[in-house]
């Protein structure tokens, strides 16, 4: 196995990814209404092979695996073997296997109808090369839809922490315009053209908002909101204690009461669902 984004593969096999093991739950519930918006836009349909990018724990290929049904099949595939070791404990389903692989350089074994990524394709070392690379994966006429979070000022799931953190601690160091990361694909124009440049035909980006579902304790919340995220990196740089932390999860908590709904506690996502086919 051939591995270029060996600084990726190295964090998703630390500590990041014990805690999306851990949470594992959560996360699947707090991002469960961007995950049906982006299979709505990608349309997979019984029968259909498809790759999932960035799998992490599974939620998003056992998702499209019940779409295309047992005549379909999804591969999963993800950097990490510890975050595949957990998804493939969810499922030991026919039409689904999980692949550890380094996606800007994988070949496949079959050939896909779609591209499919919630949440795992902003981490690439060189883009323009991993979608090309991944569009040779993909059948004449096949098509890609993928989900991206805006940027941290448009979503309070981030923003909300990251000011705790900084009232409490000071800014962390800033980091590259566009570094790897997970609002890295916020750029409308620019992931089109990456998109375009690496082959594939017709790149759109829609900007859509979508609730996300938090735990619904304010007090659990704000735990989760500050133990994943801008929050965690701020106190790890600047070596919070747990009196900081404490101090910055109480004010999460203040802040997240802004959004008690009738239907719970409920905080909206700011996303962005790239579409493009192979021409």
């Amino acid at each position: 196995m051939t591995i270029v984004n060996s600084e990726q593969a190295e964090y998703w096999q630390s500590e990041a990814g014990r805690k999306w093991i851990t949470y594992q739950a959560a996360f699947d519930t707090l991002l469960s209404g961007a995950l049906e918006a982006c299979v709505e836009v990608a349309r997979p349909e019984p029968g259909e092979t498809v790759l999932d990018v960035g799998c992490g724990t599974g939620a998003s290929t056992l998702a499209l695996a019940s779409k295309v049904g047992p005549q379909g099949h999804v591969t999963g595939l993800d950097i990490s073997s510890l975050l595949l070791d957990h998804a493939r404990s969810r499922s030991d389903a026919p039409n689904v296997e999980f692949v550890q692989a380094d996606a800007q350089v994988h070949t496949p074994r079959r050939s896909f109808d779609l591209l499919f990524s919630r949440f795992g394709v902003m981490f690439f070392e060189d883009p323009v090369a991993a979608f090309a690379n991944l569009r040779d994966a993909i059948k004449p006429g096949g098509r890609l839809a993928m989900i991206c979070w805006q940027g941290m000022p448009d979503n309070p799931w981030f923003q909300i922490p990251f000011a705790a953190a900084v009232e409490r601690l000071g800014r962390p160091s800033p980091l590259p315009e566009n570094a790897p990361g997970p609002t890295a694909f916020k750029d409308v124009e620019r992931v089109t053209g990456i998109l375009t440049e690496a082959g594939w035909a017709d790149a759109r980006g829609a900007r859509t908002e979508v609730d996300l579902i938090p735990p619904q304790e304010l007090s659990d919340a704000a735990d989760f909101a500050a133990t994943i995220g801008p929050a965690s990196r701020t106190l790890s740089e600047k070596n919070g204690t747990e009196a900081d932390r404490a101090a910055i999860v109480e004010a999460i908590m203040r802040a997240f009461e802004d959004y008690r709904t009738p239907a719970g506690l409920r905080v909206p996502g700011r996303f962005v669902i790239y579409t493009a086919r192979k021409g």
